[in-house]
């Protein structure tokens, strides 16, 4: 056996949840991303999706994402940086820069190419990047590839933020990067305080906004919209695969900015670009965001209600005041007991524990869809609490 293969094989934690019947990845779905989902033939109320506005069921997204392959083929077969780039990508680009605020746009084939592209590009060897501890996992890797110095502050502490600014004034550039809507906890970033303090410590700031596109801001525009802040921060990031209804990502700024990003993102330059039906599905989906408010009202009603329920019921919801919901179980074990039976009471739910997660904040992430009615959340919320009674995760 080789010491490849000798490493590989130690590896046997999905196997033993497997034999103990509790393991949780890899649910095949036998339908699309709607309320409702078929898995082994059984219907399942899906909470466990990143679908927020329910789009990539819309019949417009489709519509338009078969018009696309029909005119372009099933790809682009190269690089944006030679062959790659279609007018279909300059559109959607365009339309992107109009809906954050910014002057230019790019868009990467996913949002985690997104910030890989982005990151390590914009901080170099002279420069400082400055992270919040909870970033998503695409910001962590991203820094690892970066040749300059970077540093973690608590999640969401400005006063964490602050000490390590003022602590280090080292830096050609200083750049802040946060989440804009943390996408385990469902809380917000205190994008306010962050940009006072980049203002006063000379920093910029990167947000990765992939879930708070859709959610947050007017029609959806997102966190720096929501706090009234486009012109104040410098970079946005975003994703295709949470309310835009297809798969990809794009870095949003300055036209200086996308400039340097389009010559020097390797993630951008080295891969192949986005697949035409894509890029035509997210135009579908802003269409309808713009066109269709009432979705963004309905996912909002749905929120207010199954918070006020969980609250109710005294589960522990922690600070969430956005569709993302964690219902914090911390304990590993009943994480994996309740996820599967969830499932068998038809209920789908994702199990986050370590190292998405601190150990001791192990939890059911429970997210909601603007296509979700009270009555079906109602059933949900009422089955994990019934199970989580049961298991003595709550009182």
């Amino acid at each position: 056996m080789s010491n490849l293969q000798s490493k590989v094989s130690k590896y046997d934690e999905p196997q033993r949840a497997k034999k103990a019947g509790i393991y949780p990845y890899f649910r095949v779905l036998e339908s699309g991303q709607d309320p409702e989902v078929i898995i082994n033939g059984k219907p399942v109320l899906m909470f466990g999706s990143n679908s927020y506005l329910g789009l990539t069921s819309h019949p417009k997204v489709k519509e338009k994402a078969i018009e696309a392959m029909k005119k372009y083929g099933s790809g682009a077969a190269g690089s944006r940086f030679l062959n790659g780039t279609l007018d279909i990508h300059i559109e959607l680009e365009e339309r992107l820069a109009d809906y954050v605020g910014k002057e230019r746009a790019l868009a990467f084939a996913t949002g985690f190419q997104s910030n890989l592209g982005a990151i390590p590009t914009l901080i170099g060897r002279k420069d400082l990047g400055i992270i919040d501890e909870q970033s998503h996992a695409s910001i962590y890797d991203a820094t690892r590839l970066s040749f300059g110095r970077i540093l973690k502050y608590r999640h969401n502490d400005m006063d964490s933020l602050e000490k390590v600014l003022s602590a280090n004034s080292d830096g050609e550039v200083r750049m802040i990067i946060t989440d804009g809507l943390f996408s385990m906890e469902g809380d917000i970033a205190k994008l306010d305080k962050i940009v006072e303090l980049a203002k006063k410590y000379n920093a910029s700031v990167l947000v990765d906004d992939a879930h708070g596109l859709g959610v947050l801001g007017a029609n959806g525009s997102g966190t720096a919209n929501h706090f009234g802040l486009n012109g104040e921060v410098e970079v946005i990031v975003g994703t295709f695969s949470k309310s835009l209804a297809s798969v990809g990502g794009f870095v949003a700024g300055s036209e200086e900015l996308i400039n340097f990003l389009q010559h020097h993102a390797r993630s951008m330059i080295f891969s192949a670009s986005l697949p035409p039906a894509s890029a035509a599905s997210v135009i579908a989906a802003l269409d309808i965001i713009r066109d269709e408010p009432e979705q963004i009202e309905k996912l909002w009603d749905n929120t207010h209600f199954a918070i006020n329920m969980f609250k109710e019921l005294g589960i522990d919801i922690g600070n969430s005041e956005t569709p993302i919901i964690p219902v914090y179980v911390r304990n590993n074990e009943k994480v994996f007991i309740m996820t599967k039976m969830a499932y068998e009471a038809g209920i789908f739910v994702n199990p986050v524990i370590s190292p998405a997660v601190k150990p001791e904040d192990t939890l059911l992430r429970f997210s909601l869809m603007a296509t979700h009615t009270h009555e079906q959340i109602e059933r949900a919320i009422g089955t994990l609490y019934e199970i989580g009674k049961k298991l003595e995760v709550f009182e």
